[in-house]
């Protein structure tokens, strides 16, 4: 089998293709809370789709979708870009901030030079701010049964 036929099946199965060859997409994954965004770039139309619909359909709110067109506009490849997203886990938000981080990953491995405003701009920073979980002999995290003295 030639270098050829390797790629074009790469690009047509799940698996990437090498980052050098035409038509390959770059990835990048991002996690935010419980929410994880795998997401693939490469150059073309610009258009963005996340779980196979369309970024309007998706979310609902408006920062969310301005969120995602953050690291779009740092590194000036705002509608230059194919954009395909499958986020799971976690909520509307969550899943925004994932995507992002994502994205600005995959656009680092795309063009290593934007790595510097990237960062600047804070897409690249991993939020590890998590859930605390409920602790036993107690209603919450924190929050403790009522006490009485009485």
């Amino acid at each position: 089998m030639s270098e050829t036929q390797t790629t074009e099946t790469n690009v047509a199965g799940s698996i990437p293709a090498p980052a050098g060859s035409t038509g390959s997409f770059i990835w990048g994954t991002g996690r935010r809370k419980t929410a994880v965004a795998r997401v693939r770039i490469r150059p073309g139309t610009g258009k963005i789709l996340i779980n196979e619909r369309e970024i309007n359909d998706y979310f609902t709110k408006e920062p969310d979708r301005k969120a995602i067109f953050g690291p779009l506009e740092v590194t000036n490849t705002g509608g230059k870009m194919e954009v395909l997203i499958n986020v799971r886990g976690g909520g509307q938000t969550g899943q925004a901030g994932a995507i992002v981080m994502g994205l600005a990953r995959a656009l680092v491995k795309y063009d290593p030079s934007t790595e510097v405003a990237l960062r600047n701009a804070g897409f690249l920073t991993r939020d590890s701010r998590m859930k605390e979980r409920k602790k036993y002999g107690q209603r919450g995290a924190r929050r403790r049964f009522q006490f009485s003295k009485r």
